[in-house]
């Protein structure tokens, strides 16, 4: 990154990005995550220092460590999903895409995961332009 943040700017800015994202370190372990209130994937703040596994449905699990195996030895620096889930009000099945990145290092070397998830049915929708402003 080019620049510095100041301590508040970072935090508004983490809070602000429409991106909810959570952050686990090289041993698996849970250190943060952004949107507290209203996240898709909710969970208690006991979570934190905790092993990401317990973050996870068992259905998906295997598959969550097979990805971190790999971006752990190298194979892998990101993977992408997308799922359809009962959100609002309604519950009205909407889209969910869901990325890992591998954070690692100037060396490359493996610092842990961000698993970033957004909420992507009214982006979906898009089309033609809207330009400033409009």
């Amino acid at each position: 990154m080019i620049g510095k943040l100041p301590e508040d700017i970072l935090q508004a800015f983490l809070e602000t990005i429409p991106i909810e994202f959570s952050v686990i370190d090289k041993n698996e372990k849970v250190l943060a995550w952004n949107k507290h209130a209203t996240r898709i994937f909710k969970r208690p703040e006991a979570v934190v220092g905790r092993d990401v596994q317990n973050c996870h449905p068992k259905k998906s699990l295997e598959k969550v460590e097979q990805i971190l195996k790999e971006m752990k030895a190298g194979k892998r620096d990101k993977a992408r999903f997308y799922i359809d889930l009962p959100l609002g009000p309604n519950q009205e099945k909407q889209k969910v895409l869901i990325e890992y990145y591998a954070l690692r290092d100037e060396q490359g070397k493996y610092l842990g995961c961000l698993e970033a998830s957004q909420n992507i049915a009214e982006l979906q929708k898009l089309s033609g332009e809207k330009r400033l402003l409009d």
